[in-house]
């Protein structure tokens, strides 16, 4: 009791504080109070509060109702939560925000929860009502995402012979569920010169048939990068519609600010135009992919940029060292349990490149300044960052420089204890544990895929990780990456590392605050605090309070970007 009145106090005093520190310089009355509901504000030494006032698009108090309502003014609009909850903004860990267009032009062919495919025959469905509603007449390219051969009924892609046989007239690329390679017909095939005698590139698969050189339509990784970059889609009007158009996906997730996470040159010329448009309605961090750096930065040295143009920065460069661990690309240190994509034995996985591409690489984006963010999540990629990392920092690996490694997913403890040595910050993807958890028991082993996305370890490292869905691999759904981080369990019900499951309001820390902090932004953003951005979500319950295997029920009911309410449930 005496530990309750204390902090009540201090609670009491810091909002007097706050008040009185908003009237020093000269605040005008707040716009909007909200009260009447649970507020967890993720700060550190406050986590909830009795009101939040709002003012300019800013946060300007913070603590009780009644010290708050003495921001009130004769225009002030009292917002009632009516016992639902505000949270901060939601903070992409990472995404893909030009995936908006891929969900709207081509073929959803997941397997549940994620989308309708439960067999091959479904996934051909699906990419035919596509071409139909895309009006995609001979020679057109028809593609569709999210296919995950695992869980279909078959267990694999659709044959090339299968998709000749449906789509005798078009190019057709399945997109593997994790991105990082497809399935192509014999047209397709054809339009990217993959043959026979096309060599298989160093990090890179292409499936084969049976007794002969002759490609299947399977590639992944380095041999799939150079077609995924030449796909043709949508003109750039219609691509800026699409934009604009499909953020409130992202809005309809308490999403304010999103990443593209892995930006080419003429994206970014469209990115900015639509910025420049005043088409964002949230913050867009890009991240130029590595290989567009000199495009970009022409031929300057990278760098971040330090503030948002119309809501769009280059937040820093994004480096790819491996693949997926579902897709069987991933590298690592001991071989898989499976065979590899193209029935490779004693497989590993490669690095998508040499060791020393990375290290010059990674020194490049040092010694011009930007923020390097590193996919990677087999063991032997992670491996790789450290090294680079090493050879880049100039003899002091300690130096904070703001890395971030992407996933990290199968991270060994020691190298988790490097990442806090050498404050290299995790953005985890605990989803991972729901989508794909019972294949990395296939794949990896019970034992390794139990500490895949460890959050609980790295938090007590004194790490900060943050959290994400890796749209469009995932959908996006802010509760259901909380929910994965707390209950870690599997499709098949199977508790997957039970040891890191983390506590909610740590899981809402990661894709707030966290996530805020591993773009450099939690001075302004990722907490409910005097000063910051008002970017705020309203739940429909708290997440800290319901049963933990309900958090995934709970829904996004408003988001608020800046003190202005920019998408809200059934308002359309």
């Amino acid at each position: 009791m005496v530990a309750q009145a204390w902090a009540r106090g201090w609670f009491s005093v810091v909002g007097w504080f706050v008040i009185a520190a908003a009237g020093a310089v000269g605040a005008e009355p707040a716009e909007r109070i909200y009260v009447g509901g649970t507020i967890l504000t993720v700060a550190d030494a406050s986590p909830r509060a009795e009101a939040v006032a709002v003012a300019g698009g800013r946060i300007i108090a913070v603590g009780t109702k009644a010290d708050v309502l003495a921001c009130r003014g004769d225009q002030t609009e009292i917002v009632d939560l009516a016992g639902r909850t505000l949270v901060p903004g939601f903070v992409d860990g990472h995404s893909h925000f030009f995936a908006l267009v891929d969900v709207q032009t081509q073929a959803l062919c997941a397997s549940p929860p994620a989308g309708p495919c439960q067999t091959v025959a479904d996934v051909i469905t699906a990419l035919g009502k596509t071409k139909m509603r895309r009006q995609l007449g001979p020679g057109k390219v028809v593609m569709g995402f999210g296919c995950d051969p695992d869980l279909l009924t078959e267990k694999r892609f659709p044959t090339k012979a299968e998709l000749d046989r449906a789509f005798p007239d078009n190019p057709v690329i399945i997109v593997h569920v994790s991105g990082h390679g497809a399935k192509l017909n014999s047209k397709a095939l054809a339009a990217y010169s993959i043959t026979a005698a096309t060599p298989t590139p160093v990090g890179g698969v292409i499936g084969r048939e049976a007794g002969s050189n002759e490609p299947d339509g399977l590639l992944f990784e380095t041999a799939f990068l150079p077609i995924f970059a030449e796909v043709p889609g949508p003109d750039d009007d219609e691509t800026l519609r699409l934009l604009e158009k499909g953020q409130d996906l992202y809005l309809q997730a308490g999403i304010t600010t999103a990443q593209e996470g892995a930006t080419m040159k003429h994206q970014l010329d469209l990115l900015r135009l639509l910025a420049d448009r005043g088409g964002l309605k949230l913050d867009v961090v890009s991240l130029p992919f590595f290989t567009e750096i000199d495009a970009i930065f022409a031929g300057k040295p990278p760098t971040d940029e330090p503030d948002y143009r119309n809501r769009l920065r280059i937040g820093g460069v994004k480096i790819v060292t491996d693949g997926s661990p579902q897709g069987r690309t991933a590298a690592f240190t001991t071989p898989y349990l499976t065979e590899g994509p193209a029935g490779q034995k004693a497989w590993r996985g490669e690095l998508s490149f040499p060791q020393s591409v990375f290290n010059d690489t990674v020194k490049k984006v040092y010694d011009g300044g930007a923020t390097l963010f590193v996919h990677c999540n087999g063991d032997a990629a992670i491996d790789a960052l450290l090294e680079a990392h090493r050879f880049a920092s100039d003899g002091a690996p300690e130096r904070p420089r703001g890395t971030v490694g992407i996933h990290s997913q199968f991270i060994r403890r020691d190298q988790l204890q490097k990442y806090a040595a050498w404050q290299i910050t995790p953005s985890f993807y605990t989803e991972h544990c729901f989508y794909f958890g019972d294949t990395h028991v296939v794949n990896r082993g019970r034992e390794q895929a139990e500490f895949i996305s460890p959050m609980k370890s790295a938090l007590a490292l004194g790490l900060h990780p943050a959290n994400h869905t890796d749209f469009n691999v995932a959908p996006l759904d802010q509760l259901f990456t909380i929910h994965t981080a707390v209950n870690r369990q599997t499709r098949s019900g199977v508790i997957l590392g039970e040891a890191e499951r983390i506590s909610p309001l740590e899981a809402l820390r990661a894709i707030t605050l966290d996530g805020a902090r591993m773009y450099g932004e939690e001075h302004k953003k990722g907490s409910i605090e005097p000063g910051k951005l008002a970017d705020l979500v309203i739940l429909s319950a708290d997440p800290t309070a319901v049963p933990a295997a309900e958090i995934e029920k709970i829904e996004v009911l408003e988001t608020i970007k800046e003190g202005k309410t920019v998408w809200k449930k059934d308002s359309r």
